[in-house]
């Protein structure tokens, strides 16, 4: 397989329901015409990540998983032969959640993710955490390719990243809500390179509140042959978007990345679990404590 093409949809949300679906819908159509294999959209867009309001508005903003606005990407889906990661707020008891809904090319439901680390320090204490972390075979017209989620301050969490490469993951898919500064952008490089696999962010772009664009993409690979028997460390780097809105397309080379894969020390080629037994415990000793945090 030489490449699977991601469609950073960096876009502004309009302020109905409707808006965001008929908007998703048009933007999706013009990311198949520049060649994508999936369109990715920003975190949350049924709302435009609208989570400053009262829980019974935020109930009554929440759509249904196999409702028409998540259900119309995926008739899209089928008829563009091109998949579609939607993200949305869905309807859950007892609260909801933040979604990624993953189509394929067929219009079939390929991976559903929840957000796990729900920001309890803010907003998101009012929804329900994801239950997990999985990862699916996504369908191509060039073969198969292993995919996984996070959700924006999943991200900042390196066992997320962790625990799909070790389900099999090459390529991450990261919806984003929020100001993308060095700082985040060096943790999403260093998921990449830690674990060899491509991960894909996109963010809301400058104009929507606390967001700067800066949708990026990174393929993992850290070290490239320049010329026989030498090698020099490279930037993993595919694409970094500014600020403005529009469709910023990320090309994966994924026969290199898998051949990558199959030679460097990094991901799961030399790692000890026996010996990291201190991760699976839950107890929390300051200075880490805090009220708010939910287990």
């Amino acid at each position: 397989m030489s490449e699977f093409r991601i469609a950073l949809l960096q876009m502004l949300p309009k302020d109905s329901l409707e808006g965001n679906l008929q908007k998703g819908l048009e933007w999706c159509r013009r990311a198949k015409t520049m060649g994508a294999d999936l369109a990715l959209f920003p975190e949350m867009w049924s709302n435009g990540y609208a989570m400053e309001q009262p829980l019974a508005a935020l109930q009554r903003d929440a759509v249904a998983r196999d409702g028409s606005f998540v259900q119309a990407f995926g008739e899209l889906a089928k008829e563009l032969e091109m998949a579609i990661a939607v993200t949305y707020l869905e309807k859950y008891d007892p609260m909801p959640r933040n979604t990624v809904t993953v189509f394929d090319r067929w219009g079939q439901e390929a991976l559903t993710y929840a957000k796990v680390h729900t920001c309890d320090f803010g907003e998101e204490q009012n929804l329900t955490p994801g239950d997990g972390f999985f990862t699916a075979a996504l369908d191509t017209r060039e073969g198969p390719v292993r995919i996984g989620a996070m959700i924006c301050y999943d991200r900042e969490f390196p066992e997320s990243a962790r625990v799909l490469m070790l389900q099999g993951a090459e390529i991450l898919l990261v919806p984003n809500a929020c100001p993308m500064e060095i700082n985040r952008l060096t943790q999403l490089r260093a998921r990449a390179f830690e674990n060899m696999l491509g991960i894909a962010t996109c963010n809301y772009p400058y104009g929507q509140p606390d967001c700067n664009g800066h949708s990026t993409a990174f393929d993992g690979i850290a070290y490239g042959e320049i010329r026989p028997g030498v090698v020099e460390a490279r930037d993993t780097l595919v694409i970094e978007a500014g600020e403005a809105e529009g469709i910023y397309l990320a090309a994966f080379p994924m026969n290199t990345l898998r051949d990558y894969r199959s030679q460097e020390v990094h991901g799961n080629a030399y790692r000890r679990p026996s010996k990291y037994s201190l991760l699976l415990s839950e107890a929390v000793e300051p200075p880490f404590q805090r009220q708010d945090a939910r287990r």
